[in-house]
């Protein structure tokens, strides 16, 4: 029956939109490609022993339907929130798609987390269920000890006296149909933690209609993103890269590799076998695998596109990865959680093709993005903060309404990101504007010194924060690791900097490190540098 048709039988517009007929959401999508492409592989996963399993279109939608319906079972309904803590897994997605396919909202927790920190998140949660590999389910259970309500606990790789239920178990005895619910494209899809490299996680709530009528949209237009890609996947599930971009990519029918381990030996020895197309992940990422002996065509020449995020690639790097994958393209890319993802983009080949040769580039906004800046009165300027709108902004953080209002402005996300944009509308990242150091009575962008320290070819990864200082108010101060077999001395670091950069700029301190503090993508958390420095 059409639209028309269900009209003429007397059904209103709302009727008909909140009906299978009408509606769309992410659960519809899936079947919808398990009618017409059942036989495609949507998930190849790797487990630890070496065993390779194909997940198709089909198969992932019968999995979907059965956790559906063992969610059901076990009390979850539309509006419910359900946790997964877990590696990368065929299992995780899903359990995803089966809260999806009932109205509940899926959020994940960081296999990195600590007991603690799983009782703040599943606190703040209040989760229905929660669904954990047997590996971490003694950290669940001590951080559930403490709460006042327990959800369900569902245990994947669970043995007979495991606690809790076994995800197998009830998933074979879940039937395999489309569960008869009432879901509707504005009911929430997930709630992603922001990672807090600046402050507390906040969880950002996304609707199913963002991904469907922006942001796949502009993975195809932006990130020229096809249905016959083939990615390594390596981007955990509980960040907005991770769950955000396989959402995406599963809409548009491409194909996700996920590996068991991330050492650069096996993610070559994936690329090469699984003729891995696409590539996303911090420049760490690509430092790694350009750094082992087997990088080289034989490994990576199937490689298409690199697309990069959370800080800038080395020239070092994008020349071993030119030799090595020819047909190669980067993209550099911008987004963020409150904006389900969506940001800008630009493509080069070599570093001479980003305008002016200004690694700060970051492309240009994607289609459904409308951007301004901004200067501190709120007038538009060429460089500050940088303002979004969009049909995919996020509804809110959740249970949090005076962040939500402060972040949303107008009908405007502030982003807290300061930008240049030129008359041709690239933009430049210049700073986050809680990392913009204020010493002496000057703006110092911390960006800005790290690129210079990362320049040096002794310097592998550099990082630069203000750290309090009686005279200059912050003192800029680097940190810095060192390339393997480099003999760096911190003279030489600041000599190297006075040849690139004004003297207010040039750290007054440098210090060489083993490592520096990251997120589970990578991304450096600065605030843990001042946290660490600040008192010494």
């Amino acid at each position: 029956m059409n639209t028309a048709s269900a009209m003429a039988e007397g059904r209103t517009l709302t009727q008909i939109q909140a009906s299978p007929l009408g509606r769309a959401t992410l659960g519809d999508q899936l079947r919808r490609h398990a009618q017409s492409r059942p036989s495609k592989a949507a998930i190849v996963s790797y487990r630890s022993d070496g065993r390779r399993t194909v997940t198709t279109y089909a198969a992932l939608d019968r999995g979907a339907n059965r956790a559906a319906h063992m969610f059901l079972g076990l009390g979850v309904s539309r509006g419910d929130r359900v946790a997964v803590m877990a590696r990368n897994r065929v299992e995780s997605v899903i359990a995803y798609y089966g809260a999806l396919k009932i109205g509940a909202a899926y959020s994940g927790i960081n296999v990195l987390f600590g007991p603690g920190e799983v009782s703040q998140q599943l606190a703040h949660l209040e989760p229905a269920a929660v669904v954990v590999a047997a590996e971490f389910l003694p950290i669940v259970e001590e951080a559930l000890a403490g709460l006042t309500t327990r959800p369900e606990v569902v245990v994947l790789d669970g043995g007979r006296d495991t606690g809790g239920h076994r995800f197998e178990h009830l998933l074979e005895s879940s039937p395999a149909t489309e569960p008869d619910c009432d879901v509707d494209e504005h009911d929430l899809a997930m709630i992603v933690y922001t990672s807090g490299t600046e402050a507390a996680p906040k969880g950002v709530m996304l609707p199913h209609r963002n991904y469907l009528v922006s942001t796949a949209p502009a993975y195809t237009w932006g990130l020229r993103c096809l249905d016959d890609d083939v990615w390594l996947y390596v981007m955990p599930f509980h960040t907005i890269a991770g769950i955000g971009s396989l959402t995406s990519l599963l809409l548009l029918g491409a194909t996700l590799v996920l590996p068991a381990s991330l050492a650069p030996a096996d993610a070559l020895q994936m690329i090469e076998t699984e003729q891995i197309t696409v590539l996303a992940q911090t420049p760490t990422f690509f430092i790694s695998l350009a750094e082992h002996p087997r990088f080289g065509p034989e490994t990576v020449g199937t490689i298409q596109r690199c697309l990069t995020y959370g800080g800038q690639v080395s020239p070092r790097t994008v020349d071993a990865w030119h030799d090595a994958a020819p047909a190669s393209v980067w993209g550099t890319y911008w987004g963020q959680s409150e904006l389900t993802q969506l940001g800008s983009v630009g493509w080069f080949k070599r570093l001479e093709d980003i305008p002016d040769q200004d690694p700060t580039w970051i492309g240009k906004p994607v289609g459904h993005l409308e951007v301004k800046v901004v200067d501190a009165d709120g007038n538009e300027a060429e460089s500050g903060e940088l303002l979004c709108r969009t049909p995919s902004v996020m509804l809110g953080y959740y249970k949090d309404p005076e962040k939500t209002a402060a972040v949303l402005d107008g009908g405007w996300v502030r982003t807290g990101d300061i930008v240049r944009r030129d008359a041709d509308g690239n933009m430049f990242f210049l700073d986050r504007s809680k990392d913009m150091i204020k010493t002496g009575g000057y703006n110092v962008s911390s960006q800005e010194v790290e690129r210079v320290l990362q320049t040096h070819p002794g310097v592998a990864r550099a990082a630069v924060v203000g750290l309090p200082d009686p005279y200059w108010s912050e003192a800029v101060t680097g940190f810095v690791v060192a390339v393997d077999g480099s003999d760096l001395s911190v003279q030489e670091l600041r000599d190297h900097c006075k040849t690139e950069l004004a003297g207010y700029k040039v750290p007054k301190a440098i210090m060489i490190v083993d490592e520096l503090p990251t997120d589970a993508q990578g991304k450096l958390l600065k605030r843990e540098l001042r946290r660490m420095y600040a008192k010494e």
